[in-house]
């Protein structure tokens, strides 16, 4: 009789168990699934934007006037110089020894 016993808690026991594993396993196997769906989606995502970038910019180069002077160039040379800064320069050099 106990050896039945033993077997029917066992019985009881899986019955309840397999089903609750299969639900959990098919939540999880889902959960995984819609994680490889989201990281597919932003993958693509990002190879798009990647590309619009690079036909951007090459399309903005293709655009862009080659004759342009550059920039810093023309702003160094408008920038106004200090005078008591020259000054100061050309004595220190004086003191140091070099000529300027």
């Amino acid at each position: 009789m106990k050896v039945l016993w033993t077997i029917l808690k066992i019985a009881l026991a899986l019955c309840l168990v397999i089903p609750v594993g299969i639900i959990v396993l098919a939540t999880a196997v889902g959960l995984l699934g819609a994680l490889f769906g989201i990281a597919v989606f932003v993958l693509r995502i990002a190879v798009v934007g990647l590309i619009a970038y690079g036909a951007f910019k090459l399309i903005a180069a293709l655009m862009r006037d080659p004759a342009t002077p550059a920039r810093p160039k023309e702003i160094a040379a408008a920038a106004p110089r200090d005078p008591y800064y020259d000054a100061a320069m050309r004595e220190l050099d004086q003191d140091i020894g070099t000529v300027r």
